[in-house]
């Protein structure tokens, strides 16, 4: 009761809950991508039990703190580099994120998303898929939470209100992405240098990640623009293949 009437306690809850949004947005992308191989009926209960597991892993990891803070220490050596559990995570993560990415872009270039699609996709495999890159992405969103709030109790409401908010909008991002194959490479496109900023953190090269925010930003506001343009132009271009003028 105490958290609740003290202002400081609301304030880092609404931060962190905004933090978490804004570092969920990749797992969002992740599932939208992942649960379109998918048939449509089975679509809607993938990603809800896919951000549940989202959810149900930061909370975990936070109750393990202690053996969050042991994955920070060295394991091996190689070439004068320390390699500590974290690292290892976060390699084998963006390796499989490349994979994935790479994957899925072969068969929307080569035209057989329908074909791939018809085949039957298992949804237990899918939900291990889901909850392997979960493990992944929260690492670093369980280490901003820490980093900001010392009280348990608001981080796990802070994560519980951030993967709501994602629920929500998941499903119309995911219609949105269907409706649009050029979103979809994009978003991709997302995935690849998501992949490829884990793979240079586990190598200890730090990508600040506003940086990858900006770049992410800014291509999808100029998709943005040329959907629209492209939508104002579909008209004109209708009006000049019609009957001509009396």
């Amino acid at each position: 009761m105490e958290l609740l009437s003290d202002p400081h306690a609301w304030l880092a809850f609404f931060t962190l809950a905004a933090l978490e949004i804004v570092l969920g947005i990749d797992n969002i992308i992740f599932i939208t991508i992942l649960v379109g191989r998918l048939p449509k009926a089975k679509q809607a209960r993938a990603r809800f039990i896919g951000l549940s597991l989202a959810m149900l892993t930061r909370i975990a990891l936070l109750l393990s703190l202690t053996w969050i803070m042991q994955l920070k220490e060295p394991l091996f050596t190689i070439l004068n580099g320390a390699f500590s559990g974290r690292d290892l995570i976060l390699i084998g993560g963006g390796l499989f994120l490349l994979a994935k990415s790479t994957l899925e872009v072969h068969h929307s270039l080569e035209g057989v998303e329908d074909g791939h699609k018809a085949k039957a996709v298992g949804f237990m495999a899918m939900m291990v898929q889901i909850a392997i890159i979960d493990i992944v992405f929260s690492l670093d969103s369980v280490i901003t939470a820490v980093g900001l709030v010392q009280e348990v109790e608001i981080m796990i409401a802070a994560i519980v209100v951030a993967v709501l908010v994602m629920m929500i909008a998941a499903a119309p991002i995911g219609r949105f992405v269907d409706k649009h194959p050029t979103i979809k490479m994009l978003a991709l496109s997302f995935l690849v240098l998501i992949g490829v900023a884990l793979i240079a953190e586990g190598f200890k090269f730090h990508i600040p990640k506003g940086y990858l925010y900006f770049a992410m930003a800014f291509s999808l506001g100029v998709e943005m623009l040329n959907l629209r343009l492209r939508r104002r132009f579909k008209p004109i271009k209708l009006h000049k293949h019609g009957p001509h003028d009396s």
